[in-house]
């Protein structure tokens, strides 16, 4: 016969008492291993990026060849026949030689140029706003910087060792190494917006800056 003082009121309360404590310790577990898998998916993956390049090349968009003609295939009128050969003739090529020297661009211009700065990580190259008077595109050559993730392009006000002030986001970074194109639109204050950021959107940092002069 049991007594009041038996210990089964004490295994009871003991049971009890681990009942109340379990859930705490799953939720402990539960929120560690969410930890662990937001840095396995997030953590990785931006880390793997710093060691992927990715390369472009993009022609001058206003070079010969660098957009659609507008004509049939293998359409030439006689005066382009003409003009091509003329220019071969001056050069002192035939048409059997291959013309490897950088062809000049009539009517484009460079309104602004400037080198990039290496920020939170090592950047070179150029950066220049060019026109034809009718289109405007920010141009960069011999570009190199570390990849990152959420890496986009800014247009800024901001000071090139500085934080970029007012912006306009240009979009994604094509590529982190190599020859790219961004289209300005007509609204775009150059003289205000005089420097260039490579601007990793997810981490708040300037991996270069070129200013624009």
């Amino acid at each position: 016969m049991e007594g009041p003082h038996s210990s089964k009121p004490t295994l009871i309360g003991r049971g009890r008492t681990f009942v109340r404590r379990r859930p705490v310790v799953s939720t402990i577990a539960a929120v560690s291993l969410v930890g662990a898998g937001a840095w396995l998916i997030f953590g990785f993956f931006a880390f793997q990026t710093l060691f992927t390049d990715e390369s472009v090349s993009e022609a001058n968009p206003f070079a010969a060849g660098a957009g659609p003609s507008g004509l049939p295939e293998d359409a030439t009128t006689e005066a382009m026949a003409t003009a091509m050969n003329d220019a071969m003739a001056a050069a002192g090529k035939t048409g059997d030689e291959v013309v490897d020297e950088p062809m000049s661009l009539d009517g484009v211009t460079t309104v602004v140029a400037g080198s990039f700065i290496s920020r939170s990580h090592p950047t070179t190259g150029t950066a220049e706003v060019i026109t034809d008077g009718t289109r405007r595109f920010l141009r960069f050559e011999g570009f190199e910087t570390d990849n990152g993730p959420d890496l986009n392009v800014y247009l800024a006000t901001g000071d090139p060792d500085g934080p970029p002030g007012d912006f306009v986001d240009l979009g994604d970074l094509k590529g982190n190494v190599g020859n790219q194109n961004y289209e300005l639109s007509a609204d775009i204050d150059i003289e205000r917006c005089s420097t260039v950021f490579i601007w990793c959107v997810r981490f708040g940092v300037a991996f270069g800056a070129a200013p624009l002069s």
